[in-house]
């Protein structure tokens, strides 16, 4: 590659800048220096820095790549993936170091590499198509484009022999039969347009909508292992919030067992990291066993928040356990300096796919005392000749209640032998060659993990992981949100850069507002308006009310994401963001936006209404109100928090704030709406000795006679009785109304659960 002056003085001054302890990730050297240096050199993506030796010419998505294309007469060749990526590791060993690949791609096309986290809304575009035109996608995704960015033909991975082949095809076709591609790509583009067009539809959506995702949820049940889907098996995160959503609103026994079964056989399978914690992306097979072994900072942060809800609901305390788990790894092992917390972890190391996770039988026995040893190796199902390439994968067989039950001691006594052993299993591994980290912070998965330590330390009683997450939101907020209309993607290193999407947007803001519920603090529930203001005004799409994933010009099409796939889609998070922010403002607008961007997917979720789980439990929020522990009344103006201070002992605390005051439990006048918390009907609890605060004697403008009121913090505490044993979750009413010296609002009655 010949590059002019300018451009190598800028390639040889940031490789000299890497220092010498730089090793790059190339099989081209020479006195082990690159051969090879190409544009990708000069990026922050720790996925684009990979690919700086290929002998590929890589150029990084911009306009001056489609230029180059368009002034030479070349298809742009478009290779998507990430860092963590496995069969993207396999193509650029088999194809993009392969010198043979390079000289076709450098001679007939231009390469573009692009990095799927940062970009993706460019991921979503071009995976839109290569699903039209192979009915599958996956990463590497390869996507063949004319110079205006149309796609004209895409697959995912192709062995390097495949791939020259197809190489040589293109570039004849693109010769013999340009205008027919030309012509290809417009359809392409006209149909991936028409896929991204929402499909409202005239009735408002209820909950026949909502109920109608999970029963579609229930018929896909695996009752032999749990999930709800065959082999590879995902986790599928929004579906399980929507099931646990739908079992606190409407107890049944389908739905509790189908739940509990899935996540314990989650819990106990190789999907879940049983010595370091965390879960792997997904199983390869139906019984959770194999996992495709790279780790995703965003399942850490939705599934602590499953089973944070989980133990809420159930009260099992394996549930609570996985939660400290999966938080205690990401903040060990994938958290920065300054607080905020890395993409992900490879599923690769040392040239092998799970390596550094797998144990022998000999390696357990060596490493610890004999008696130990053999209870390892029993609970976790450890054999001679292994489970995985001759190797074993760590699972439970049993879950540890019933290894617990077998053995005759209680539950806490086998953890209390087990986790220092499994202490010692974690160190030892250390001492192996870890899997790469893509040590990137994205600001959207970021805000997911937020959330979750925000849910799980307000769950939990855990202050740790609430501290941990204020410490990274105001981490964020330094260092992505250096002023109004801004706010970065991606920090590598301390610099950021790549301007943030609608997904930013939306899970920073939900993430804001789960530290709000936490504490009160208005700062964070100044700075969740002040995003979802600029989400809307940078990303809202008038025509239809929803909201576009980015705003990058060279795109061929605005994609903008509704259902979920592995995360919520962004459309999604900002339903549940404008509906919170309205409850806690009082600003109406906030909630009409939420309705619009339901009404525009509204044809979408009647024809397939799990693919928009995420969404539904948003719906389910505005019809029912939301569930939990945390409540709004008087626009914001009245937030409330129900606990429990022990097991039978209730607190609700009220903070009213100034100008404002509700009437007190026994009001002097009849026709006034008393202040009252009963339990919700057939509740399996009781009850006792409610006790009420003293009222204040106050006078109104709007009454002639002093009121009983209650004005400021209202405490309000009783007992608890549990009518049997395994009685769940307490469901609360709270009726109040809320007034202030010139008028009262309606009466409201607020549901709480605890």
């Amino acid at each position: 590659m010949k590059y002019p002056q300018t451009l190598q003085s800028r390639l040889d001054a940031a490789l000299k800048q890497k220092g010498p302890g730089y090793r790059p990730r190339t099989r081209h050297l020479h006195d082990g220096r690159p051969l090879y240096t190409n544009r990708l050199i000069l990026q922050d993506s720790p996925y684009l820095l990979q690919h700086a030796h290929n002998p590929v010419d890589w150029h990084p998505w911009g306009e001056e790549a489609f230029a180059q294309a368009r002034e030479q007469n070349k298809p742009v060749f478009l290779s998507i993936g990430y860092a963590t990526c496995h069969w993207c590791h396999v193509m650029e060993e088999e194809s993009f170091e392969n010198p043979a690949v390079a000289r076709i791609l450098n001679a007939h096309f231009i390469a573009i590499k692009v990095d799927r986290e940062q970009h993706p809304d460019v991921d979503q575009a071009y995976m839109t198509v290569v699903m039209m035109i192979s009915g599958h996608g996956g990463w590497p995704m390869s996507s063949f484009l004319t110079g205006d960015g149309k796609p004209f033909f895409g697959g995912t991975y192709y062995p390097a022999a495949t791939f020259i082949d197809l190489l040589n095809k293109i570039h004849a076709a693109w010769e013999d039969r340009h205008q027919d591609i030309i012509v290809q790509a417009e359809q392409l583009a006209s149909a991936v347009q028409m896929a991204n067009a929402t499909r409202a539809q005239i009735d408002t959506l209820g909950m026949q909508a909502v109920d109608a995702a999970v029963e579609q949820v229930l018929e896909r049940y695996d009752r032999s292992n749990g999930g709800f889907s065959d082999a590879p098996k995902f986790p599928n995160e929004p579906l399980l919030l929507l099931l646990l959503q739908a079992a606190e609103r409407r107890p049944g026994e389908q739905l509790p067992q189908a739940l509990q079964h899935t996540l314990s056989a989650m819990a106990q399978g190789g999907i879940h990291d049983q010595v370091g914690g965390g879960f792997h992306r997904y199983a390869t097979d139906s019984r959770w066993l194999v996992p495709h072994f790279e780790k995703m900072l965003y399942n850490q942060a939705y599934l602590a928040r499953v089973y944070a809800r989980a133990w809420r609901l159930t009260g099992d305390p394996l549930h609570a356990r996985v939660v400290r788990q999966t938080l205690d790894y990401v903040l060990r092992e994938m958290t920065s300096a300054e607080g905020g917390f890395y993409s992900a972890t490879d599923a690769d190391s040392e040239g092998h796919e799970g390596s550094y996770f797998v144990w022998s039988k000999k390696e357990i026995e060596k490493l610890l005392a004999a008696a130990d040893a053999a209870f390892v190796i029993e609970l976790f199902g450890v054999t001679a000749q292994g489970n995985f390439e001759g190797k074993n994968i760590l699972h439970l067989p049993v879950s540890l209640q019933e290894a617990a039950t077998r053995k005759n001691i209680p539950l806490q006594q086998l953890l209390d032998r087990l986790d220092p052993l499994l202490l010692s299993l974690r160190e030892h591994r250390e001492m192996r060659t870890p899997p790469l980290t893509d040590d990137k912070v994205i600001t959207a998965w970021n805000g997911m993990l937020i959330t979750a330590l925000a849910e799980a330390g307000d769950i939990l009683k855990e202050p740790r992981y609430s501290d941990a997450a204020q410490r990274a939101a105001d981490f964020l907020w330094r260092s992505q949100r250096p002023g109004r209309g801004i706010l970065w993607r991606v920090n590598l290193q301390g610099q950021a850069s790549i301007p943030g999407r609608q997904d930013d947007y939306a899970h920073f803001c939900e993430a804001l507002l789960a530290l709000y519920d936490l504490d009160g603090n208005p700062l964070r529930l100044q700075q969740a308006a002040e995003l979802a203001d600029e989400m809307l005004d940078k990303f809202l799409e008038a025509s239809s009310g929803a909201l576009l994933m980015g705003q990058d010009e060279i795109l061929f099409t605005q994609p903008k994401d509704g259902h979920d796939g592995a995360l919520p889609s962004g459309n999604a998070v900002a339903v549940r963001v404008l509906s919170r922010l309205a409850r806690r403002t009082g600003k109406a607008e906030y909630a009409d936006s939420a309705g619009k961007i339901l009404q525009a997917f509204s044809g979408d979720i009647a024809q397939q209404p799990s693919a928009y789980a995420y969404m539904l439990a948003q719906l389910d929020e505005r019809l029912n109100g939301e569930s939990g522990p945390h409540q709004y009344a008087a626009g914001g103006a009245i937030r409330i928090t129900a606990r429990c201070e022990n097991l039978f002992t209730l607190a609700i605390s009220i903070d009213i704030a100034e100008g404002w005051h509700i009437n007190a439990h026994q009001p002097l006048q009849q026709d006034l709406i008393a202040t009252a918390v009963e339990l919700q009907e057939q509740s399996p609890w009781q009850l006792q000795e409610v006790h009420y605060p003293e009222a204040a004697l106050e006078k109104v403008r709007y009454q002639a006679n002093p009121l009983a009121l209650y004005q400021g913090r209202v405490q309000i505490q009783a007992r608890l009785a549990a009518t049997h044993e395994s009685a769940g979750p307490i469901h609360l009413q709270l009726q109040l109304q809320a007034c202030n010296q010139d008028s009262c609002l309606a009466p409201e009655t607020i549901q709480l659960s605890i």
